[in-house]
């Protein structure tokens, strides 16, 4: 029995066509066969995945699957149809043009390689200021037994006898609008016109193996949670020689004990004890280079907001760009009194006249300094 086509993708039902789209083209990666030759059902689940999406992908298709599911298009002869499809290979070049999805590889010729991804995590100080991260991670490359040409040592390469050396096949397809001729790469070759006379006994005749790198991240200076960096031809590699992926690094930022980031401003907040909100102190705040001196100035409500030009992160592309910290004032009420501070404050108290409690701040104004909108 089929699966659901939106359970394939892993779309809700309400999901619009580039939802459905992007779904299709994640899985495609994941199936990709430079990643997933290790997988001998990945070809039939990248034509259950082809299937759901292009029942999804298609307005009137889409409209009879959810009214009637599969057996309803399959009655109105709307049921798509990837027999005539040689490999997964053809699958993708079908899909995508040329091997892969996004993945390079002109048709007739040796495909690209996959994009490889990892993921790191820095702290807000490597993201002001920038940082080298070292990071590992697994990447198909050239193999290391047959340097890349599939063959055991010392054994010749000849011509593929599945396309005479063309590196392509001429591949038929049946659909609903009849017989569908094309060129697809060659499945036994890759599209090399060659193949070795005996396969590499490590990677089986790819020239790739699965491999563990090794590499320096240069993070720059003013990065923020989830960006990435692009790492050119770091990626997997491509088959007989054809050019590499690249690699993304997926950046994370540790959440800091002080600092609250909002884009390229810092926020951090002051605890101010209320005798000295109303008399006015020079405090120290922490910065991302130190601590530093602020004058809070006689009165400052709880709130209010002390700024420090250029003490926050850098702005990517715009050198010696920074922004600002925001420092909010955090009055605080003083609790656990002695018998001696009680009555100081109790004559304090007593001493209030409405010219010491007296502002012309709207309600608007302190309802928007107490919330923070």
């Amino acid at each position: 029995m089929k699966r659901d086509a939106y359970e394939v993708l892993g779309v809700g039902r309400t999901a619009d066509e580039s939802e459905v789209k992007k779904a299709f083209r994640k899985l495609a990666r994941e199936l990709h066969p430079d990643v997933n030759n290790h997988d001998p059902q990945a070809e039939e689940k990248f034509k259950e995945a082809a299937e759901a999406y292009e029942i999804l992908s298609d307005a009137d298709r889409r409209a009879t699957y959810d009214r009637y599911g599969h057996e309803g298009l399959k009655q109105g002869g709307q049921s798509p149809n990837f027999d005539g499809f040689g490999s997964i290979n053809d699958l993708f070049s079908a899909f995508f043009g040329g091997g892969g999805a996004g993945f390079g590889g002109a048709a007739g010729g040796p495909r690209g390689g996959a994009d490889a991804e990892v993921s790191i995590e820095i702290d807000l100080e490597q993201a002001a200021a920038g940082a080298a991260v070292d990071v590992t991670y697994e990447v198909v490359d050239r193999c290391e037994r047959c340097r890349g040409n599939g063959a055991e040592p010392g054994t010749p390469i000849t011509t593929c006898q599945r396309c005479a050396g063309n590196g392509v096949l001429q591949a038929v397809s049946r659909t609903p609008f009849g017989q569908m001729a094309r060129t697809v790469t060659c499945d036994v070759c890759g599209g090399d016109g060659k193949q070795a006379e005996k396969p590499c006994s490590r990677c089986q005749g790819r020239g790739r193996e699965l491999l563990t790198h090794a590499v320096s991240i240069d993070v720059p200076a003013g990065i923020a949670e989830g960006q990435r960096i692009r790492v050119s031809g770091r990626g997997h590699a491509g088959e007989a020689g054809a050019h590499s992926g690249d690699l993304y690094v997926q950046v994370s930022v540790k959440r800091h004990e002080q600092f609250v980031r909002d884009e390229h401003d810092l926020v951090t907040v002051l605890d101010v004890p209320a005798p000295l909100a109303a008399l006015g102190a020079k405090l120290e705040v922490p910065t991302l280079e130190g601590p530093e001196d602020i004058h809070v100035r006689p009165g400052t409500q709880p709130g209010e907001m002390i700024e420090l030009r250029g003490r926050g992160m850098p702005i990517l592309r715009r050198p010696g760009r920074r922004g600002d910290l925001r420092v909010v004032v955090n009055v605080v009420i003083p609790r656990k009194l002695s018998e001696t501070q009680r009555g100081l404050l109790q004559e304090l108290a007593s001493s209030m006249t409405d010219a010491n409690l007296k502002t012309d701040e709207s309600m608007f104004s302190k309802l928007k300094r107490t919330l923070g909108v």
